[in-house]
C-alpha cells in the first residue's frame, strides 16, 4: 500500500506513506505522524492503522495554490471529508474532475489511481479513512440504486464516486470527527472504540446519500459557507455571548437565513448547538482537566454558576460537582 505525493515542477516529494497490504491484518493498532515539505508552507498527517482501515487528517498551510501529481497502488474505499479549503483531483480513472469545497464528504473507490491534485491557496483541513472494499461491503445494503452501481464498480475494479454530487456534512459527522481526532484511549480499547466509530461515521454517510431530501438543500453554496463559517466561530469561541444578530452580520448573512439555514444543515437551533458544544466542553474540563466547578462556569462563558449547573444538569442528567465526583472518587 504506497501513496506519493510530489510536485515535478520543482522536484519535489511532498507526502510518501508505504504500509502494508490490508492496512495491517495482524490484529495490531499502529499511528504515526508525518509532517509535510516545509516548501509548501508546511503541515501535518496524523495516521490511524489496523485491520481494514486506515485514518489519515490533518492541515496544510498553502503558501500559493499548488498543483501536483499523485500515484498510489492500492484498492481502498475511501470516506472522504473536505473541513477547509479547496481541492480538485484529476485523474484518467473518472470522467471528469473531481472537486471537493469546505464541509463536503463523499465515498470514493480508487483501484490503483495516478493523476494530478490541486490544492488551492488557503489553509487545508482534511479527514479520511481508507476501507478495505472486503470490510466496506459488509454494510453496502442493495436497495438503493446509488449502491448497487457502487457495488458492481468495486467488483469491477472501477474506479467510482458512491455518488456524483458531494454532500454537505452534518453535524453528527462533525461530532464523530472530533471524537476520532481526540481519542486517548490505547490499545485495543483504542481499536474497538475507532471502529465503532468509523461504522458510525459510514452509516451517517449512507443513510444521508440514501435521503434525496439532502440533494435539494434550499439553500445557496454561499450561504452554505456562511454558515459553516457560524459553527467554526462558536466551536473556536465557546465562552462568547454573541445574538444571533451578531452571528449573522460577522458571517456576512441574516438572521433569517442564518437560523433556517443552521438548522437544515445541522438539525438543531444555532444556541442548541451552542450550548451542546459548551456542555461537551464542560465535562471533559470536570472529567480530565480537573477543573473545578467555578473555574468551568468561567471558562465556557457563564457569568452565573449556578445558571450553569442548571444547564449542565439538563443536558448530563447530573451536576457538574457530582459528575466531577463520581470520576474522581
Amino acid at each position: 500500500m504506497n501513496l506519493r505525493l510530489y510536485d515535478d515542477q520543482r522536484k519535489m516529494l511532498i507526502y510518501e506513506i508505504e504500509h502494508p497490504e490490508a492496512y495491517f491484518m495482524d490484529g495490531a493498532i499502529k499511528e504515526s505522524s508525518v509532517d509535510m515539505a516545509d516548501q509548501i508552507g508546511g503541515g501535518s498527517f496524523h495516521e490511524v492503522l489496523f485491520d481494514g482501515v486506515h485514518i489519515a487528517y490533518g492541515s496544510a498551510r498553502l503558501l500559493q495554490s499548488l498543483r501536483f501529481g499523485f500515484e498510489s497502488d492500492y484498492e481502498t474505499v475511501e470516506m472522504h471529508f473536505a473541513l477547509k479549503g479547496k481541492n480538485t483531483s484529476f485523474s484518467d480513472a473518472f470522467d471528469q474532475k473531481i472537486r471537493f469545497e469546505p464541509h463536503t464528504h463523499n465515498i470514493i473507490y480508487a483501484n490503483g489511481m495516478n493523476g494530478e491534485m490541486e490544492w488551492e491557496n488557503n489553509e487545508l483541513q482534511i479527514f479520511e479513512i481508507n476501507l478495505a472494499p472486503s470490510f466496506f461491503k459488509r454494510f453496502l445494503v442493495d436497495e438503493h440504486l446509488a449502491f448497487s452501481n457502487f457495488r458492481d464498480a468495486i467488483e469491477g475494479g472501477r474506479s467510482a464516486l458512491l455518488y456524483q454530487q458531494h454532500r454537505p456534512m452534518n453535524r453528527e459527522m462533525y461530532d464523530i470527527i472530533e471524537q476520532i481526532m481526540g481519542c486517548q484511549r490505547s490499545g485495543v480499547f483504542k481499536r474497538m472504540f475507532l471502529e465503532a466509530k468509523v461504522i458510525e461515521l459510514l452509516l451517517l454517510q449512507l443513510e444521508q446519500f440514501s435521503d434525496d431530501r439532502f440533494a435539494r438543500l434550499s439553500l445557496k453554496k454561499n450561504d452554505i459557507e456562511k454558515i459553516y463559517a457560524v459553527r467554526e466561530f462558536i466551536v473556536q469561541n465557546l465562552d462568547s455571548n454573541c445574538s444571533l444578530i451578531d452571528l449573522a452580520h460577522q458571517a456576512g448573512t441574516n438572521d433569517f437565513v442564518l437560523k433556517k439555514g443552521f438548522k437544515e444543515l445541522f438539525g438543531t437551533t444555532v444556541f442548541g448547538f451552542w450550548n451542546d458544544k459548551k456542555m461537551e466542553q464542560a465535562k471533559k474540563l470536570l472529567t480530565e482537566q480537573d477543573f473545578n466547578v467555578g473555574e468551568v462556569s468561567t471558562i465556557i462563558g457563564y457569568k452565573n454558576q449556578r445558571h450553569f449547573s442548571t444547564a449542565f444538569k439538563k443536558k448530563f442528567g447530573v451536576l457538574p460537582n457530582e459528575m466531577k465526583k463520581t470520576y474522581y472518587s
